[in-house]
């Protein structure tokens, strides 16, 4: 299982960096500082569909056509996990290394939006102060890993369930004479 759970958590998580790094250069890029966040979390969906194929992986090459919802589970949480965690270390090297401005362009974007958006100064004010508490927040790299990790894993482990689910086997198929 742990090749299994390498391979396809190293693909996935090759390419959840990569579509994170593009997102970034897009909204660095773009003096709205906007992304897509429908496209991000369908690019995340596709990705991590890659969860569904390791584990029907596993299932048909290494454990004979059979496998548990929890051994399914257990592998899609895995490949997830490794995904996840390429995903978040890529992030903090991106953060503390390439862009430490972030927290502060991020902040201007969220307050010129609510003021285009007809904010008052009382609601302005309050979204600056709830700004402000989430950049301190981000002075910590642990609070930094953790909200990352929320990002992603929790969608991830959604599809693991899922894809448990669904391919769930405890009787192995007959053979097609």
């Amino acid at each position: 299982m742990k090749k299994n759970v390498l391979i396809f958590g190293s693909i996935a998580g090759l390419l959840l960096t990569a579509m994170m790094i593009f997102s970034t250069v897009m909204c660095y890029t773009n003096p709205d500082f906007e992304g897509n966040e429908t496209v991000g979390y369908v690019s995340m969906i596709l990705i991590f569909s890659l969860i569904f194929v390791g584990i029907k992986n596993y299932r048909d090459k290494y454990s004979n056509g059979v496998i548990t919802f929890g051994k399914a589970f257990k592998t899609g949480f895995l490949i997830a996990l490794v995904a996840s965690t390429m995903y978040t270390v890529v992030w903090l090297v991106d953060y503390y290394v390439f862009i430490p401005d972030f927290m502060d362009r991020y902040t201007a974007n969220v307050l010129r939006q609510a003021q285009e958006k007809g904010a008052t100064a009382a609601e302005l004010t309050s979204k600056a102060a709830e700004m402000a508490k989430f950049k301190e927040m981000y002075k910590n790299p642990l609070l930094v890993i953790v909200i990352t990790y929320l990002e992603v894993l929790p969608l991830g482990t959604l599809i693991a369930l899922i894809s448990a689910w669904i391919l769930r086997r405890k009787q192995p198929r007959p053979a097609v004479a």
